[in-house]
C-alpha cells in the first residue's frame, strides 16, 4: 500500500532562516509580496524587520495586519479584497496558526474567488493559489507544513475545516527566535498542540511508516521541552527543540490526520472563543484515556517516545504513566477547565447536543482509534465541564 506525501516545496530551518525569504521569492519569481500577520507581530516590530530584509535585496513589501486568532468567513474577507485591489503575487504569512491559517484561505479566495464554505471538506483544494511563504512564531499549529486551514463560519458559528494541496504553503521558514518572545500562556497551549498532533497522527487509523517516523520524532522534542520552555522561556535550546518538534509534528498529522481531541475541539473554539491549542488541551488527558483501550500498543510508544515512561514499561504501566503525565502538564501549565475559563453552563447545556454532532461531521472523530458515537461525545463533554 502507498501514501502521497505532502511538504513545503522550500524548508528553512534554524537561527535567522527569515533571512533566506528574499531568496525564495526570487527562486519562485515573485516581486510583490503582501505580508499577512497580526497586530501584535507588527508591535514586537517582527514585520519591520522582515520588510527591511526584503528592502536589503529590493523588493519592496506591504502588510495586512487585520488577522484575528480564531478566524472567520468575515476577517479573511478585507485580506481577500486587498490583494484583489493591489495585485499581490505572493504572500508571506508571519505569526501563529492563526496568521497562517488566514493567508492559506487568502490565498485561495484571492486567485479563485467565492465564499471559504465552498471549499469546506470533504471538497478537496487541489487548485493553486498565490505562493505561501509560512513564517511560524509560535512552536504549535504546524500550519507551516500542513495542507489544512480552519476558518469559523460566521452564519453557522461552525469551524470549517479546509483540506487540499491548495492549502499547503510553497515555503516554511522555521526560525526558533521568533518564538523567545511568547507568551507563557500561548507557549502552553501551542505546546500543547504540538504534542497533541504527533500523538493524534501517531495514533490515527491513517498512520503510515513515514508519519510515524515525524510524529516519534516530535514527540521526543516536544515531551523534555514542553514544560521547560514554559518557565524558562529564555531558553533557546529548548525553544529550538520545540519549535522543529512543532514542525515535524504538523508533517506527522499531515500526511496522517488528526483525530478525536481535535474533532471535539473545534466547537469548543467555536462556541467559546477558546483557544484552538488550549481547547485541545483540555482535552487530552481525557480523550487519551478514553482511546488506550483500542490502541494500547501505539499509546505506549507514545508515552516512552514523551520520556515519561521507561523503555522496559509493559503496555499497562507505560499507559497508565502517559495518562498521569498528560493531566500533570495541563496543571502545571495552568490548563484551565472550561468553567474555569468562563464558559457559560447552560449555553453549553443548550448546544452541546449540537457541538457533538459538529465534531462528528468534521470527519477526525473517525480517524480515532476508538470512534465514538454522538451520545458518547455528549457523555465526554459532560465529562469535560465537570
Amino acid at each position: 500500500m502507498s501514501h502521497t506525501i505532502l511538504l513545503p516545496r522550500i524548508m528553512e530551518i534554524g537561527h535567522k532562516s527569515r533571512e533566506k525569504i528574499p531568496a525564495i521569492l526570487t527562486s519562485l519569481g515573485c516581486k510583490k509580496p503582501l505580508i499577512i500577520t497580526d497586530k501584535i507581530m507588527v508591535k514586537l516590530g517582527y514585520i519591520d524587520d522582515i520588510q527591511n530584509i526584503l528592502k536589503q535585496e529590493n523588493i519592496e513589501s506591504d502588510y495586512f495586519d487585520d488577522t484575528i486568532p480564531e478566524p472567520t468567513s468575515r476577517s479573511i474577507q478585507a485580506g481577500v479584497e486587498y490583494i484583489r485591489k493591489h495585485e499581490f503575487d505572493s504572500i508571506i504569512a508571519v505569526g501563529g496558526g492563526s496568521p497562517i491559517d488566514s493567508a492559506k484561505a487568502m490565498s485561495i479566495l484571492g486567485k479563485h474567488g467565492g465564499e471559504i464554505k465552498e471549499y469546506r471538506f470533504p471538497r478537496q483544494v487541489n487548485e493553486s493559489g498565490l505562493p505561501i511563504i509560512a513564517v511560524p512564531t509560535t512552536a504549535g499549529t504546524g500550519s507551516e507544513a500542513t495542507k489544512f486551514t480552519i476558518i469559523t463560519d460566521d452564519e453557522s458559528s461552525e469551524k470549517l475545516l479546509c483540506v487540499g494541496i491548495g492549502f499547503m504553503p510553497v515555503a516554511a521558514v522555521v526560525d526558533y527566535e521568533l518564538t523567545l518572545s511568547v507568551p507563557a500562556r500561548t507557549t502552553a497551549d501551542t505546546g500543547i498542540d504540538a504534542l497533541t498532533h504527533a500523538i493524534e497522527a501517531y495514533v490515527s487509523k491513517k498512520a503510515n511508516l513515514y508519519s510515524d517516523a515525524q510524529a516519534i520524532s516530535a514527540m521526543k522534542l516536544i515531551g523534555p521541552n514542553l514544560k521547560q520552555v514554559y518557565f524558562h522561556p529564555d531558553d533557546e535550546k529548548a525553544r529550538e527543540a520545540m519549535m522543529l518538534g512543532s514542525t515535524l509534528a504538523g508533517i506527522a498529522f499531515c500526511n496522517s490526520s488528526v483525530a478525536l481531541v481535535h474533532g471535539m475541539s473545534r466547537p469548543i473554539g467555536a462556541f467559546f472563543h477558546v483557544p484552538h491549542g488550549l481547547s485541545n488541551a483540555m482535552l487530552l488527558p481525557m480523550i487519551t484515556e478514553f482511546s488506550i483501550p483500542s490502541a494500547p500498543e501505539r499509546y505506549a510508544d507514545c508515552a516512552k517516545a514523551i520520556g515519561v515512561a521507561d523503555i522496559n514499561d509493559d503496555m499497562d504501566q507505560a499507559n497508565q504513566k502517559l495518562i498521569t503525565a498528560l493531566k500533570e502538564i495541563n496543571q502545571a501549565l495552568q490548563v484551565p477547565t472550561l468553567a474555569e475559563f468562563g464558559a457559560d453552563k447552560k449555553h453549553f447545556d443548550d448546544i452541546v447536543q449540537t457541538m457533538a454532532e459538529q465534531a462528528l461531521a468534521s470527519g477526525s472523530p473517525g480517524n480515532n482509534p476508538r470512534v465514538p458515537s454522538v451520545d458518547e461525545m455528549v457523555q465526554l463533554y459532560q465529562k469535560l465541564w465537570n
